[in-house]
């Protein structure tokens, strides 16, 4: 398969903005941050990580 740098580009580009946004909503949902701050962009994204391989793993019946 061959795709064209705009499609890579592009396709890049969506991925980014996906892992981007699940990081600033899990952030949101779990970190707590000072009044009229952001929380942790990075404590949201291990924490939404985490979540996809903890629900994987009970997907597949690997869970304890």
């Amino acid at each position: 398969m061959s795709w064209s740098r705009e499609k890579v580009d592009q396709s890049l580009k969506t991925i980014m903005e996906a892992a981007f946004k699940l990081g600033l909503e899990t952030s949101m949902k779990y970190v707590k941050a000072s009044e009229g701050e952001l929380p942790s962009l990075v404590a949201g994204s291990n924490i939404a990580g985490f979540l996809k391989v903890a629900q994987a793993m009970h997907d597949l019946g690997d869970w304890w």
